[in-house]
């Protein structure tokens, strides 16, 4: 299951999204989040996809790769759709059985529920395809850099979050490998019950956390070679500058957003939904 997670993937490319500021896709990303809790009706629904569409269309990111994030997380999102179809109450019952009771509600709530975790992958997917670690690193850094004066280190915190956004598609190549030697050994990890399948993941899980602390400590003892001491006094080759294109993506995603909550006042003050 890790090798299908995205988060963390860099896809290299000279699309116009790759060359956004970082700071600009981390900011666009949480609008794009935002927005997508905004969004309770058809109408919102078509903007987000249409939003969706063209920002994995001008990233020259292969779709497939996109949905590949998805497969991490089926089980949520049918977890997600059954509770909310069984468990949700509303006056419009399409289907009673026994304690079981389907109505509208409950299946407009599960497709919305279901869509939104599909599309907070796969929007989120857009910016670490088309983001290097070490550049959102700069990002995360340089657009936080005013909390540095309430002594929040910032340079650490994002150190740490691209370390882990980096060691996310290592660890799922780790796994993959592990698993092919124990079924080269004779493992099954097929077969039995629910309980007896999670057993059966013993055999990869420990050598993987042992691999896992191995790669921290020679991490960090490649950084104390190095001299590393945080980014007090440090400069970067390349610093970070906003152009033109830049500015036109806000002007983008703040317009998206702001259609997007238009519609959701719509939908609360004149359709009453």
């Amino acid at each position: 299951m890790l090798k299908d997670i995205t988060l963390g993937q860099f896809y290299p490319a000279d699309s116009v999204i790759h060359r956004l500021d970082p700071r600009v896709k981390l900011f666009s990303t949480i609008l794009y989040i935002v927005a997508l809790f905004l969004v309770n009706g058809p109408v919102g629904w078509v903007l987000v996809t249409v939003f969706l569409a063209a920002a994995i269309a001008l990233s020259d990111v292969p779709f497939l790769l996109m949905l590949k994030g998805v497969r991490a997380i089926w089980v949520l999102v049918v977890i997600t759709a059954v509770c909310n179809l069984f468990f949700t109450k509303g006056d419009d019952i399409l289907i009673q059985w026994g304690i079981l009771c389907i109505t509208g509600t409950g299946v407009r709530k599960a497709v919305y529920y279901s869509l939104r975790l599909v599309f907070l992958v796969v929007g989120t997917s857009v910016m670490t395809l088309t983001t290097s670690p070490n550049r959102l690193t700069d990002g995360i850094e340089t657009g936080l850099r005013f909390l540095n004066r309430i002594h929040i280190p910032i340079h650490e915190i994002a150190m740490m979050m691209s370390i882990a956004l980096r060691f996310i598609p290592i660890l799922g190549e780790e796994a993959d490998k592990v698993k092919k030697a124990q079924m080269a050994r004779g493992a099954d990890f097929e077969e039995g019950n629910l309980i007896q399948r999670v057993k059966s993941l013993i055999p990869i899980l420990v050598p993987l956390f042992v691999s896992a602390f191995r790669r921290a400590n020679d991490l960090s003892l490649a950084m104390e070679a190095r001299c590393y001491r945080g980014g007090e006094g440090r400069t970067k080759m390349k610093p970070l500058k906003y152009e033109r294109r830049d500015f036109v993506a806000y002007g983008i995603v703040f317009a998206f957003l702001a259609a997007v909550i238009v519609v959701r006042v719509l939908y609360l003050t004149v359709w009453g939904v």
